[in-house]
């Protein structure tokens, strides 16, 4: 039975073959050249074949041993690039993943350079899809998506809340009556609303006991990013998350039309993912991260209460009530 080759003796091989001489590989490999020339003769041994011939102090290789350097060449890069693959590994992360297209482009978008920053090593691949991922076909760690919670089979968390509330630009809230009474100030105005949207205007309006006329709609935006700007544009009142709309709050281009009504407050931002992603370190990472950008917003959404004069009401979504009212 053959004996199988030492493996040790064909990194030595290509490393003579390489450098051309004993004395060389010896150099590199910061061992004796004797231990080189017994490491070549023993392989040699093992192959039954001759690998080297002699011209003075180079070595030239033999037709087997040009056979066997093409073959230790590639399994000898192979190893090396795999080896610093790992290394790299162990230095940098990778995270895969989705977001909702509105929270993507207006609240996540601007705090990524703060991120970035505190992870420069990391490769991050944000897809901000419409549609939620499908774990199982696509390369993804996490999701970040809009909704009530409810996705059957995966680890979902609350991240983040939708403050409902009417908004419209400063001048076109000076042509609406100012009588204090909400269905009054409604009915003259132009509805803006977004069908994606949980809280659509028919919720509400229930949930505040308003009652408008009927053939009352609203003009629907497939975005949030598309409703806000009509009615920055004044073109009408938008119903709309206050947390999407702080860059124009803070801006004075948008302000609420009905500061006496509260602010509706729900879980909307949901982290999800497969439960056995959710103890992977990359995953933890950006929570840990996203938890505290949370934290410093939620000083912003209450300042920015503060100084409209609003007043927030956390509910309970349901999604079932809100679409028996849609």
């Amino acid at each position: 039975m053959s004996r199988t080759p030492n493996l040790n003796g064909f990194l030595y091989f290509e490393t003579v073959a390489r450098r051309g001489t004993i004395s060389r590989a010896a150099d590199e490999m910061s061992v004796s050249p004797s231990a080189v020339s017994q490491q070549i003769k023993l392989l040699e041994q093992n192959l039954g074949v001759k690998l080297f011939r002699r011209q003075g102090r180079m070595l030239s290789l033999t037709l087997e041993g040009e056979q066997l350097f093409q073959s230790a060449s590639v399994a000898l890069r192979m190893l090396r690039d795999t080896s610093r693959h790992f290394k790299r590994g162990c230095e940098t992360y990778q995270l895969n993943m989705g977001v909702s297209p509105s929270f993507g482009v207006r609240w996540l978008g601007p705090r990524l350079s703060d991120f970035i920053a505190r992870y420069p090593d990391w490769d991050l691949h944000i897809d901000a899809a419409p549609d939620p991922t499908d774990f199982d076909r696509e390369r993804m760690e996490l999701d970040l998506r809009y909704g009530t919670g409810n996705w059957p089979g995966y680890h979902s968390e609350a991240v983040f809340d939708d403050c409902v509330v009417p908004l419209c630009s400063p001048d076109y809230l000076k042509e609406l009556p100012q009588s204090g009474d909400a269905a009054a100030t409604l009915t003259a105005a132009r509805l803006i609303g977004t069908p994606r949207a949980l809280c659509q205007w028919d919720y509400w309006l229930n949930h505040n006991a308003i009652t408008l006329p009927e053939r009352h709609m609203p003009i629907l935006m497939d975005r949030s990013s598309m409703a806000l700007q009509l009615a920055v544009d004044g073109v009408g009142v938008v119903l709309d998350s206050m947390s999407l709309a702080m860059p124009e709050m803070a801006e004075g281009r948008l302000v609420p039309v009905l500061p006496q009504i509260p602010v509706l407050r729900f879980a909307s931002y949901w982290a999800i993912c497969p439960s056995r992603y959710i103890k992977r370190r990359a995953v933890q990472e950006f929570l840990a991260w996203l938890k505290s950008q949370t934290k410093d917003f939620e000083t912003e959404i209450t300042a920015a209460c503060a100084r409209h004069g609003l007043r927030q009401t956390r509910i309970e979504f349901d999604l079932k009530r809100a679409a028996e009212q849609h």
